[in-house]
């Protein structure tokens, strides 16, 4: 188990370096520029700690300036977004998404600078606060992520959600169901709608004291604690626990690179297990 997971070894490294966009060159030359791997483990560090830039240690080899500055760029450059679609499709081959059982969720931080995609929470006095809404697989695994104010409701962003998933999603047929499990905060026509145009099955849990006219058939039952789950997992990144970036952007960034090390720490799990 990993005790320090912002350092960068080399099976990860690996899978980053590839993926990272080119040197922008200047005319006017400069100083040597600081080691990508230096700085993709201070950016890990800045996520998974939540620590502010400035107080980068120095022992990540990386000064704070110099982190931010390569994170804004390679942001730019779309590749956060392109380490996640990376994992995804690594993951895909390797173990298969589960696209059988997905789940929909939404949950709620603190934005005290307020920005872009931020609005006041209601279960927070009113105060500034951002929207997760969250795709996974049946094994929890990060599909799309949608960002939106804090007073947004839960169905009103379920439509971008299910359309943002970051790999194709296969065709449903009558071999390969596709089932959404929701809660009741999804329990409307519209949401019910938008789900099934998408070839969705769509199962929302009844009210108390109302029962199923049939019972689940074995090992079907939906479960949708798995997209509760994987909000805590993604929670373990410090960084999303309270969203400090007034542009948006930023944030999805941090978000991106926390699924993709979520799905390269999985990889590495089921390997191990493999090897055994």
């Amino acid at each position: 188990m990993r005790t320090r997971p912002w350092e960068v070894d080399d099976a990860l490294w690996a899978r980053v370096q590839p993926h990272i966009p080119p040197q922008l060159l200047s005319l006017r030359g400069g100083r040597v520029r600081v080691d990508d791997r230096a700085c993709f483990g201070a950016i890990l560090y800045v996520l998974r700690t939540g620590c502010q830039w400035n107080a980068l240690p120095k022992e990540v080899g990386c000064s704070s300036s110099t982190a931010h500055r390569r994170f804004q760029e390679w942001r730019a450059g779309g590749f956060f977004e392109d380490l996640w679609k990376a994992g995804l499709t690594e993951y895909d081959e390797f173990q298969g998404i589960e696209w059988e059982w997905q789940s929909v969720d939404g949950t709620m931080t603190k934005a005290p600078f307020g920005g872009a995609a931020t609005g006041a929470n209601p279960t927070d006095r009113g105060k500034s606060g951002t929207k997760r809404s969250l795709l996974t697989d049946g094994g929890g695994i990060p599909l799309s992520i949608v960002v939106a104010g804090a007073n947004r409701h839960d169905k009103r962003l379920l439509e971008v959600t299910l359309d943002s998933a970051m790999v194709p999603r296969p065709k449903p047929s009558e071999d390969a169901r596709q089932h959404l499990c929701l809660d009741r905060g999804y329990d409307y026509e519209t949401s019910r709608e938008e789900a099934a145009n998408r070839g969705y099955e769509v199962h929302i849990p009844l009210p108390r004291g109302q029962e199923r006219s049939q019972p689940y058939a074995e090992g079907s039952k939906p479960r949708r604690w798995v997209v509760e789950r994987t909000h805590s997992w993604l929670n373990r990144s410090r960084r999303l626990l309270v969203r400090w970036e007034k542009k948006v952007e930023n944030y999805l960034a941090f978000i991106d690179l926390a699924c993709a090390q979520l799905i390269f720490s999985k990889l590495d799990r089921l390997s191990e297990r493999r090897a055994a």
